[in-house]
């Protein structure tokens, strides 16, 4: 029996409501998963998504890229096709590594094609577009949202009691936790997390610039961290700009004419007189996994499971990886007639999701420490591994696909098809 000891948390009169499915949180994973489940399991499927931003007008400063595999995911959720005005394709990508005040940064690792004939590696699309289409989506297909965040939850052997603040509660037979990086669900579970600060935080802004991108994203290494130039519709670019935490603070603090010199100094002048038009915002950088992704009748997708360095843009598509496959696992289940919220069921999610999460995070882990340093000689090591990689076709093409979501064993939905 889990609880949080307050109010709504068991000590309701009044008779719960019942679900099949309740999920604690409206990002995308929790969105994603409750649009999965009612279009493979129908109406007789209950599925409740609660959050208090529900209700609320999406605002997010960031955009994120959206992978081949995680667009086909959302093509196939009917949810696409209300993103893709607003999505950017990302036709080709150069990898630069340098000093800040080095006048020329070499391009040492070109990405370019596609990963299907007529089919971008990655799009870019900014968050609070995803959340309204997603949101949207949900209300239509018959999801119950409610704008109240769960305070409590009980687990018994074939249900569990989730609370509400104001007394109420409903009964599932499975609970979803995805309330990001500080899940109360989590918390409440007794799951820990590993993992580590870096010192960095990432400085998001979006930039609109004179010429024209055309598709091209860049990320250029400096000591103090990467610095990615994403581009998004109407000549504008999303920046997702590391700096060690105290620098980023100062930089975000500053008026509009000295920002924008650290910009410039940072951004360049290659697609012509830039200028700041979305707001500044700071997020903190570091790893965190949990040590399990499920508990009982629980289960833990998106920033709730993982939070990984944002060095190879795989933070939302990791959490529709972790949507697919619970999405598939339940799916399974509940057609066999098998309890949804069974250890089975939970087992195999956890089987599937937990070893591809540890690789990315670690990958991503060597990534930063690699490139975020100060060492000469660290820099020439790694950047004639660059020019190496950039020479051999085949080895970029896995690369590709990788950061696409197709490689392993990839869920149906990932591969475009229905559940």
């Amino acid at each position: 029996m889990i609880s949080d000891g307050g109010e709504g948390s068991g000590m309701t009169e009044a008779k719960p409501e019942t679900a099949d499915v309740v999920i604690a949180g409206a990002g995308f994973a929790g969105l994603a998963l409750a649009i999965a489940l009612r279009e493979a399991l129908g109406p007789d499927f209950s599925i409740t998504v609660a959050d208090p931003a529900l209700g609320r007008p999406a605002v997010d400063a960031r955009a994120s890229a959206i992978a081949a595999a995680a667009r086909r995911m959302l093509e196939t959720l009917g949810v696409w096709r209300d993103i893709e005005a607003d999505a950017e394709p990302i036709l080709d990508m150069v990898v630069t590594d340098s000093k800040l005040d080095d006048a020329v940064r070499p391009t040492f690792l070109t990405f370019a094609g596609d990963v299907e004939p007529g089919e971008p590696f990655a799009y870019m699309v900014e968050n609070s577009r995803i959340i309204a289409a997603l949101a949207a989506k949900a209300k239509d297909v018959g999801v119950a949202l409610r704008a109240q965040a769960a305070t409590g939850f009980d687990s018994a052997a074939s249900r569990v009691t989730v609370y509400f603040g104001d007394g109420t509660a409903i009964a599932a037979r499975l609970l979803v936790a995805a309330d990001g990086a500080r899940s109360r669900i989590r918390e409440q579970a007794g799951i820990q997390t590993f993992g580590w600060s870096y010192g960095q935080s990432a400085i998001v802004t979006t930039i609109a610039h004179e010429r024209d991108h055309h598709g091209r994203a860049e990320e250029n290494f400096l000591p103090a961290g990467p610095f990615a130039i994403l581009p998004l519709r109407d000549r504008r670019s999303s920046i997702v700009w590391c700096e060690e935490t105290a620098e980023a603070k100062r930089i975000v603090a500053l008026n509009e004419p000295e920002f924008q010199i650290e910009l410039e100094k940072r951004f360049g002048l290659h697609l012509g007189d830039i200028k700041p038009v979305g707001p500044r915002g700071t997020f903190p950088l570091g790893i965190s996994i949990a040590r399990s992704f499920i508990g009982d009748r629980l289960a833990l997708i998106g920033d709730a499971a993982h939070m990984i360095h944002p060095i190879a843009g795989q933070g939302l598509n990791m959490g529709l990886r972790d949507v697919a496959a619970l999405a598939e696992a339940v799916v399974d289940a509940a057609r066999l007639g098998l309890d949804p919220g069974g250890a089975e069921v939970l087992d195999r999610y956890q089987r599937w999701r937990r070893f591809d999460t540890m690789t990315m995070g670690l990958a991503t882990d060597g990534l930063n420490r690699l490139f975020s340093n100060r060492s000469d000689a660290l820099r020439l090591v790694r950047d004639i591994g660059l020019g190496l990689v950039d020479r051999l076709p085949v080895l970029k093409n896995v690369f590709i696909r990788e950061a696409a979501g197709l490689v392993g064993e990839v869920p149906k939905l990932l591969r475009g098809e229905a559940l």
